[in-house]
């Protein structure tokens, strides 16, 4: 069943209820870490930690070589998790120097279509994100070392599977499919999913809603904006090659 918005535009802004089916498959045995929920709202997913007094360290990957710290009093909770073997490995097919800097629309359309189809989003909403969080850079790296075309934190990419964040065909799957356990999670609720995206679903559920955060209010604001802008582009195009309209976007 696809999504009202996934394929042209959205019918409206209220959580619609929809049935999900599961599909087990075959994989290599998952791997144990931990989940750490901090009092803001981000998740972190860590190999390891190691407490020095006040201060904990959050080791990303087993070797040590990728960790964070922050301080005790920050941590809200830790549960187990168990994350899958990094089976999308083989998507990085070029070397990651061969990469533009930035990518262009017709560079990314096959990878966001491809996308697109696996988790029955709409290509022009992913295109949306990924104007939002990196403008098409493909080794764009923020403040708080979010990487690549859709600004996957290192915890992130290793819990969706990505071993390189910035492969573009990698960061994109691994960001899609980010985005679809939003839109399962919140019921297709497209801005409740967009704020935990951005501020992590803690903080959502914390607030029963899109936190009071100026940056994640502003976030989903141009997201959705930048969507309706292409659907209206879509639709007018639709209309000159004399095809039936398309659903309503979001408003």
């Amino acid at each position: 069943m696809s999504r009202p918005w996934s394929k042209f535009g959205s019918a409206a802004l209220a959580p619609v209820c929809l049935g999900a089916c599961l599909f087990a498959c075959l994989a290599p045995a998952a791997h144990a870490a931990e989940r750490v929920t901090l009092k803001n709202g981000f998740d972190l997913v860590c190999d390891h930690r190691a407490t020095d007094g006040g201060k904990v360290r959050l080791y990303l990957d087993a070797a040590g070589t990728n960790y964070m710290d922050v301080d005790a009093s920050q941590i809200a909770s830790v549960e187990t998790v168990n994350l899958p073997a990094p089976a999308r490995a083989a998507a990085a097919a070029a070397p990651v120097q061969s990469i533009p800097e930035k990518l262009s629309a017709q560079e990314l359309r096959p990878m966001l279509a491809q996308a697109s189809a696996a988790y029955d989003i709409d290509t022009d909403l992913l295109a949306s994100v990924v104007r939002e969080e990196s403008d098409g850079h493909a080794r764009a790296v923020s403040r708080a070392g979010a990487r690549g075309l859709m600004q996957l934190m290192p915890s992130t990419a290793a819990e969706m599977g990505v071993s390189n964040s910035f492969a573009p065909g990698q960061n994109i799957d691994g960001g899609t499919a980010y985005l679809n356990q939003m839109l399962i999670r919140y019921h297709d609720s497209l801005p409740l999913a967009l704020a935990a995206y951005n501020a992590g679903p803690a903080a959502v559920d914390r607030w029963h809603g899109i936190p009071p955060y100026p940056e994640t209010r502003a976030y989903v604001e141009r997201v959705i904006h930048e969507y309706n802008r292409r659907y209206e582009l879509r639709r007018r195009e639709r209309q000159v090659a004399g095809l039936a309209p398309t659903s309503e976007p979001v408003r």
